[in-house]
């Protein structure tokens, strides 16, 4: 679409971003991939097709106004609106400074006829730019879709496609590496199989003269483990040395049970005297018991 609009024509901007992509294959080998996006838009503000304007094909609104401006704040504007690049980033890509493509983009700005700025009119233009980016016909899509892949295919000539590489013919195997990788591979099990077979302890006593060729001493006594720390240096080193160093804390925490009673007792929540303990009821005996009987009989003894 910035191109559509830079050069007020569809078939031109077209043509003139299918260039740039061409172009652009052997600048990205060069370029870093931070740097992507403003040398693609300098290149494509770069084209011939975009140096000179002709009448929009579809116009916007009553209110546009990019065919009355020049070609560079013409550029500073949809870099902007179609492009949404920040100042930064677009003065980057006009090769300006961002002080100087302010200035272009105040030049650009749509303006009442006092001469004072019409916020409504560049609203109203950036949706409209917006509008036509989002409703751009699925055939135009395609179109430019195919030149873009056909761009990427391209990106390094002369080489062979993915998939039809020739192939490469392998180095001849030298005729002695077979028989020298097999000889030594004998002689290894040879020499494995001789650790069973030799007879016991060496010539000359070359692994000692103990028993079976091993030389066999007695340690020596060891000595008792080295004292690490003082014994201040491990009463300090000591996780419970805030009670070690604190006597009289250690004894209060003893007697935190009888310190907890002595403060509610003093705060009136529990009596001060414990309360007898009460007596349990009697139960009546049911009638016809044994205990009855026993009652009455003594009562006729007398």
């Amino acid at each position: 679409m910035l191109a559509e609009l830079q050069a007020g024509d569809a078939a031109a901007g077209d043509a003139a971003l299918v260039a740039a992509m061409a172009g652009f294959r052997s600048l990205a080998a060069e370029t870093a991939l931070n740097e992507w996006p403003a040398r693609f838009w300098s290149l494509l503000l770069t084209q011939p097709g975009l140096r000179q304007r002709t009448a929009v094909a579809i116009a916007l609104d009553a209110t546009d106004r990019l065919g009355e401006l020049g070609s560079g704040p013409r550029a500073a504007l949809l870099l902007r609106l179609a492009a949404g690049l920040a100042e930064p980033e677009a003065a980057a890509v006009l090769h300006v400074a961002p002080a100087t493509y302010r200035m272009a983009l105040q030049r650009a700005l749509p303006r009442h006829a006092d001469g004072s700025a019409d916020p409504q009119a560049w609203q109203q233009l950036r949706e409209q730019i917006h509008r036509r980016i989002k409703t751009l016909p699925p055939e135009r899509l395609q179109r430019l879709a195919q030149a873009r892949d056909a761009a990427l295919r391209n990106a390094a000539p002369g080489a062979a496609p993915p998939g039809r590489r020739a192939p490469v013919q392998a180095r001849p195997r030298p005729r002695w590496l077979m028989p020298l990788l097999w000889s030594l591979l004998a002689l290894c099990a040879l020499a494995f199989a001789a650790t069973f077979w030799w007879p016991a302890g060496l010539p000359g006593g070359w692994l000692g003269d103990g028993p079976d060729g091993v030389t066999v001493a007695p340690l020596a006594e060891g000595s008792g483990p080295a004292e690490r720390y003082s014994r201040d240096a491990g009463l300090i080193a000591d996780g419970d040395f805030g009670l070690l160093a604190d006597p009289q804390g250690e004894a209060a925490s003893a007697a935190v049970d009888f310190d907890s009673w002595l403060a509610a007792r003093d705060a009136g929540t529990i009596p001060a005297v414990a309360a007898p303990p009460a007596e349990p009821a009697a139960t009546p005996d049911p009638a016809g018991s044994d205990r009855a009987g026993l009652e009455t009989d003594a009562q006729e003894g007398e």
